[in-house]
C-alpha cells in the first residue's frame, strides 16, 4: 500500500471526545477533519464499532478515515456503547439502543458547524451491519453508506447459522467478544472511573453465547437487524463490497436484486479485509474508490464516475492449488450491468454413478447412500476466512473419502461461473434430524482438489427455518442446496466434482444422531450458473492501493498462528488445534502496551457425534508504566441428543491481584439442531 502525505485539504485530528446521549451516557469518539471545515462545513462519516478506537483499531483507523478527511470530509470513529473507552455496557449485536444511538450521533454531526448536515456511515463487519440496519431506519440526515463484509440476513447469511445448522464459528466469535467485552477503558481517557466501569462490564456483558444458541431457529431475534425483511426501508445509495474468501459475499448479490435505491456490488479475492488492505490480493485502491462514492453523493458530484462502473464488479479467479493462505489470486476484473445478469445461463448437469454428465444427458444409477466419519471437514478451513495462516480450505481430497463423489469428464472448453451454484437431491435419510453438505471442488490434471464453493443444509427446515420439524425416516424429499456465490473459471483438462458429506465438524455442529442419507442420483443434479465470456468484455480497472501513514507501533512479542489437525489411533480421537497468538504491541503515541492469545480446540472421538467439544481460551492484556489489566476466558460447549452444555469462565486481574471471577454453566434444549 502506497502512503499518502500530502491531501487536498490539510486535516486537523482530535484525539479524543466526548458525545452525550439523551440518556446522559457519553460515548468516546476519534475526528479527523479538514481544517478548512472551521469556515467551509464538509460533510460527516461515521464508523461505529465495538473494537477499540484507542487501541486494538487505531492503526487501521489511521489509514483511512485521516485519508477521507483530506479529502474534504468529517471522519467520526466511535466506540459503540459499553465498548471501548464509552459509558455503559454492551450486551449483544445490534441492539435497539445501539441503532438509536447511531441515530442520535448522526444528528449531533449534522448540528455541528463544521458539518454541511449531510453525513454518511461505513464500516467492515459489526460497521457494514450497522450501516445497513440505520440506513433501514432512514435518519434524516444520512445520505449514503458502505457496507463491507456484512449481511442483510443475520440468520440465513452470518457467523452463527447457515443454511440451518449451527456454525462453530458461534462459539468462536462469542468467545471472541466474551473476551472483548471485559477488556477495561483506559485511565489516561476515563480518569480514575475506569474501574468502576470495568467491573462494570465484567459484571453485566453476559455470555452472548447462551443467547444465540437459544435462537436456533428464525425468530424475531434474528429479524430484528435484517434489512431482507423489508429491503424497501432502505432508500439511501448502497455501495456493497465483500470478497470470496470472506463468509458474507452471498449478501452483496442479494442486496444488488433486492434494493431499489442505487446500490452497487464490488467482491474481490479477499477474506474479511478492507479492499485497501485486502488479502489475498490484489488489492485496489478503495479509499479512492469510496472518496468518489462520497463525493458523488454527498457533494453531488454527479459527473464523477461513481456510478459509471457496472452494478457489479467482480474479481474472476482463475484456478490456484489448494493452499492453507494465498498471496494474491489470479484472475481478473470483470462487470456485470445489472444483477441478476441476463448473461447468466443456469446449466444442468445430471448426477449418474458417481459422475456429473453433461448437460442434457440422461444417465441412471441406482441409489446411492453414504454416513460421513466425523474426520471429515477438519481440512475444510474457517467458515470466514481472515487470510491468518492458515485459514483457507486444504487440498479437498482429504476430505473426499467420507463422502459420496460425483465427478465430471474432462472440460474440452474453459468454464466461467458467476453467482450461486445450486444441487438438487433427491434424498431419504435414517434419522429425524439430519444435514447435508455439498462441495463443489476443481480437479486439476494431477488430481489436486482445490474447494471453490460449499453449502450446508438442515434438513428439518424443509417447511421453512421459521418452523422446523422432523423427517420421516426413509421418505424421500427433493432438496435443493444452495451453495455460496462464486466467481470462478474452470480450465480445459480440469474436472468438476460435488462432494456429498452428512458432517463437516468443525465447520458446523454434527446432528444428534449419526445419519445414513440415501441419494437418488436419477432425479439430482447440479446447477451452475454460467457466464459466457464476452467478445467485448471490458475488464474494470481500479487504482492502487493508498492510505494515510499508519500509527506507530512497536512489535515487542511476534504473533503466532498454527492449524495443527491430529488423530489418536488407539482411541480413535480428532483434534483440531487454531492458535491465534497475536503477540504483544506498543502503541508509541499513547505509550500503551497490548497483548492478545487465542486458543482453539475442536475434538471428537470416534463416531460418537456426541463427543464432539469445542474449547476457546482468550488472553488480553493492557498497560502503560505501573498500570496493568488482562482478562483470561474460557468458554467450552458439548452437546447430547436432546441439549447443549455451555461452560465459561472469566476472570480480570489488576496486576496481580485477581478482581472478578464468574463462572457460567447452562443447558440449552437442542431444537431441531
Amino acid at each position: 500500500m502506497r502512503t499518502v502525505t500530502s491531501f487536498p485539504h490539510e486535516v486537523t485530528e482530535t484525539e479524543h471526545l466526548w458525545i452525550e446521549m439523551s440518556d446522559g451516557t457519553r460515548l468516546a469518539a476519534r475526528m479527523w477533519r479538514p481544517v478548512s471545515s472551521d469556515t467551509e462545513p464538509v460533510p460527516g462519516i461515521l464508523e461505529l464499532i465495538p473494537y477499540r478506537k484507542r487501541d486494538l483499531t487505531a492503526q487501521r483507523d489511521s489509514i483511512h478515515h485521516p485519508y477521507m478527511a483530506g479529502h474534504g470530509y468529517a471522519c467520526l470513529r466511535v466506540d459503540l456503547r459499553g465498548s471501548g473507552d464509552s459509558e455503559g455496557v454492551l450486551t449483544d449485536e445490534y441492539l435497539e439502543q445501539e441503532l438509536r444511538d447511531a441515530e442520535e450521533i448522526l444528528a449531533w454531526m449534522a448540528e455541528q458547524p463544521w458539518c454541511s448536515g449531510r453525513t454518511a456511515m461505513m464500516g467492515i463487519s459489526w460497521g457494514g451491519f450497522n450501516a445497513l440496519q440505520v440506513a433501514a431506519r432512514r435518519p434524516p440526515s444520512l445520505g449514503a453508506i458502505v457496507t463491507v463484509c456484512s449481511t442483510d440476513d443475520r440468520y440465513t447469511d452470518d457467523v452463527h447459522y447457515m443454511g440451518g445448522c449451527l456454525l462453530t464459528d458461534n462459539l468462536s466469535w462469542a468467545s471472541t467478544m466474551f473476551a472483548y467485552n471485559g477488556c477495561p477503558p483506559d485511565p489516561a481517557v476515563v480518569g480514575e472511573s475506569w474501574r468502576e466501569m470495568w467491573l462494570e462490564r465484567l459484571e453485566n456483558s453476559g455470555l452472548w453465547l447462551d443467547t444465540w444458541l437459544r435462537h436456533q431457529r428464525r425468530d424475531d431475534y434474528w429479524r430484528h437487524g435484517s434489512v431482507i425483511e423489508d429491503y424497501s426501508a432502505i432508500e439511501v445509495p448502497v455501495l456493497a463490497v465483500s470478497g470470496w474468501a470472506d463468509g458474507y459475499s452471498n449478501a452483496v448479490f442479494r442486496l444488488l436484486s433486492g434494493l431499489d435505491s442505487p446500490v452497487r456490488g464490488l467482491i474481490g479475492p479477499w477474506s474479511h479485509k478492507y479492499p485497501h488492505l485486502g488479502e489475498p490480493g490484489p488489492a485496489i485502491g478503495f479509499l479512492q474508490e469510496m472518496v468518489d462514492w462520497w463525493d458523488h453523493w454527498l457533494k453531488d458530484q454527479r459527473d464523477n464516475g461513481a456510478m459509471d462502473r457496472p452494478a457489479l464488479t467482480i474479481w474472476m479467479q482463475d484456478h490456484a492449488p489448494p493452499a492453507t493462505t494465498y498471496e494474491e489470486r489470479p484472475g481478473r476484473w470483470v462487470g456485470e450491468s445489472s444483477w441478476p445478469s441476463d448473461r447468466i445461463e443456469p446449466t444442468h448437469y445430471p448426477l449418474g454413478y458417481y459422475r456429473i454428465h453433461p448437460p442434457g444427458s440422461d444417465p441412471s444409477s441406482p441409489p446411492r447412500s453414504v454416513r460421513s466419519p466425523l474426520s471429515v471437514g477438519q481440512f475444510a478451513g474457517k467458515w470466514c476466512s481472515y487470510n491468518a495462516p492458515p485459514d483457507m480450505p486444504y487440498d479437498q481430497r482429504e476430505e473426499d473419502g467420507g463422502c459420496l463423489v460425483f465427478t465430471s469428464d474432462e472440460l474440452t472448453e474453459r468454464l466461467e461461473v458467476l453467482g450461486s451454484p445450486m444441487v438438487s437431491l433427491d434424498v431419504a435419510v435414517d434419522q429425524p434430524i439430519a444435514q447435508v453438505i455439498v462441495r463443489l471442488s476443481d480437479i486439476a490434471p494431477d488430481g489436486a482438489s482445490t474447494r471453490v464453493s460449499y453449502g450446508v443444509h438442515n434438513l428439518t427446515h424443509h417447511t421453512g427455518s421459521d418452523d422446523p420439524s422432523e423427517l420421516v425416516p426413509g421418505e424421500r424429499q427433493t432438496v435443493q442446496v444452495w451453495l455460496n456465490g462464486m466467481a470462478q473459471s474452470f480450465p480445459a483438462g480440469h474436472r468438476l466434482r460435488v462432494s456429498i458429506s452428512t458432517s463437516y465438524w468443525p465447520v458446523v455442529w454434527p446432528p444428534p444422531e449419526p445419519v445414513r442419507l440415501t441419494i437418488h442420483p436419477e432425479a439430482s443434479e447440479l446447477v451452475l450458473p454460467v457466464r459466457p465470456r464476452p467478445e467485448d468484455e471490458v475488464s474494470p480497472q481500479f487504482g492502487e492501493p493508498e492510505g494515510a501513514e499508519p500509527l506507530a507501533t512497536t512489535r515487542l512479542e511476534p504473533g503466532n498462528h498454527e492449524w495443527k489437525v491430529s488423530r489418536d489411533l488407539v482411541e480413535l480421537a480428532g483434534r483440531l488445534d487454531v492458535v491465534k497468538g497475536l503477540g504483544t504491541v506498543r502503541f508509541d503515541d499513547i505509550d500503551l502496551t497490548v497483548s492478545r492469545d487465542a486458543h482453539e480446540t475442536y475434538s471428537f472421538v470416534g463416531t460418537d457425534v456426541n463427543s464432539v467439544r469445542g474449547e476457546t481460551l482468550w488472553d488480553i492484556g493492557f498497560s502503560r508504566g505501573d498500570w496493568a489489566a488482562h482478562t483470561t476466558t474460557r468458554t467450552v460447549l458439548t452437546s447430547t441428543p436432546t441439549d447443549f452444555h455451555v461452560y465459561a469462565e472469566l476472570d480480570a486481574w489488576e496486576g496481580v491481584e485477581r478482581i472478578h471471577s464468574q463462572t457460567w454453566s447452562t443447558t440449552i434444549p437442542r431444537d431441531y439442531v
